[in-house]
């Protein structure tokens, strides 16, 4: 306390009064506030501590500190027809450099899978084949942790509490529902299309993800996640989570978007402006990961291209050319520089042998890798388990403070 307060004090005693009215007074709070609060989801995670207060002396300087924690990233692909070279490029292959910075959940997501008509058959082999293909690519269980979706119920447990606080009018605004509803009609499309983003919102909300590697077209998909998470924080999380027996605070991290530099939207080889996909009805649009090298040099050799001479990036009257040339340099490992320079003045035919070459070395040795593990089905098996168990540990302490936010009944 200022010293000349008590002096003030004793020469005129009638401010005490008013004094005490100052220093006790809050101003109102208006009720803006917490408008903006509720739309600019602004709870923050309890996740550190405040610096210690007390008068213990410092630890020696020869006591090593403690690392901080590795921030947290999911993502995951269906197990739908064949990974194909978009897949790999636009994600997976981002995935490797990201276990060494990161922690890292890479999941095979099946429930996405049955949204659409598909193969009862086919799908349990999929999910297999997809999850080997994660590790021939380079997914390092030792460094990351590799599961089924299913396998952790708690996806499905978290999407259901979640979708009670999801506004309709939040899924009616999707852009893949409404393309997809649209081809096939309103009496063959399922419940679960429309509610397939509440169960990517759960996908990641589950494990406090801090960040989410998404291409271009999975943006709006990771907005409506990041407005559940603060939807929840501000209808559960906070006081009334602390009344209810919890810590307070946020219930979910609300997570940012990851995108890479470059190689986020691979397009097919039949269509410069449309991205390479599963579902494409022409398997000559896109290069599957296990397609053998006679079959890559003939999708290659028929790719659509144009009549312009030369090769080179940017030119948006050349999409196939755009397209191609970036394929190039993402299996060949260049920069962008080097493949303009090698490439400028080179012709078609020249250059689609050079890229058909390309991109079957780079896969050779992912195809190797791939026929090994899938026939070691008790090594796969064991990996799936142990990454299960890993993220069902995650999951459960989520849904369990969801639950108890929500003011369930303890198990």
């Amino acid at each position: 306390m200022n010293s000349s307060i008590p002096c003030l004090l004793q020469s005129h005693p009638s401010v005490f009064p008013a004094l005490i009215s100052i220093l006790r007074y809050r101003p109102p709070i208006p009720s803006r506030f917490f408008n903006n609060l509720r739309h600019r989801h602004t709870f923050k995670c309890l996740c550190t501590l405040p610096p210690s207060q007390s008068n213990e002396p410092p630890l020696p300087s020869s006591s090593p500190s403690p690392s901080p924690l590795k921030k947290r990233i999911v993502s995951g692909i269906q197990p739908t027809g064949s990974v194909h070279l978009g897949n790999y490029l636009g994600a997976i292959k981002n995935w490797i450099p990201l276990q060494d910075v990161y922690e890292t959940l890479f999941f095979i997501v099946d429930l996405h899978a049955i949204t659409l008509p598909y193969d009862v058959q086919e799908l349990s082999k999929a999910t297999r084949a997809t999850a080997a293909i994660y590790l021939a690519c380079g997914v390092d269980v030792a460094k990351a942790s590799v599961f089924v979706q299913s396998h952790v119920r708690a996806h499905v447990e978290l999407m259901w509490l979640l979708s009670s606080a999801t506004p309709i009018g939040w899924l009616n605004r999707m852009i893949q529902f409404k393309e997809k509803s649209r081809k096939m009609g309103d009496e063959n499309v399922g419940v679960a299309l429309l509610t397939y983003p509440v169960l990517m919102a759960s996908d990641i909300l589950l494990y406090q993800s801090d960040l989410v590697p998404v291409g271009e077209d999975q943006k709006q998909h990771l907005e409506l996640t990041r407005e559940l998470a603060g939807r929840l924080n501000f209808l559960y999380g906070g006081r009334k989570w602390k009344k209810m027996g919890g810590r307070g605070g946020a219930i979910f991290k609300v997570p940012e978007p990851l995108i890479p530099p470059s190689g986020a939207r691979v397009m097919s080889l039949t269509d410069g402006l449309s991205k390479m996909s599963k579902s494409a009805p022409s398997d000559q649009s896109r290069i599957n990961l296990l397609d053998p090298k006679d079959v890559v040099a003939n999708k290659i050799k028929r790719c659509k291209t144009d009549s312009y001479p030369g090769m080179e990036f940017g030119n948006p009257d050349r999409p196939e050319c755009n397209n191609l040339l970036t394929i190039y340099q993402l299996v060949s490992g260049k920069t962008k520089e080097e493949v303009s320079q090698e490439c400028q003045d080179m012709n078609w035919g020249t250059f689609k042998t050079l890229l058909a070459d390309s991109i079957i070395d780079h896969l050779h040795p992912i195809q190797v890798r791939y026929e090994e593990i899938m026939s070691d089905s008790a090594y796969l098996d064991r990996i799936l388990v142990e990454g299960a168990t890993k993220a069902s540990s995650i999951a459960d302490a989520t849904l369990n403070n969801v639950y108890q936010a929500m003011g369930f009944l303890k198990r």
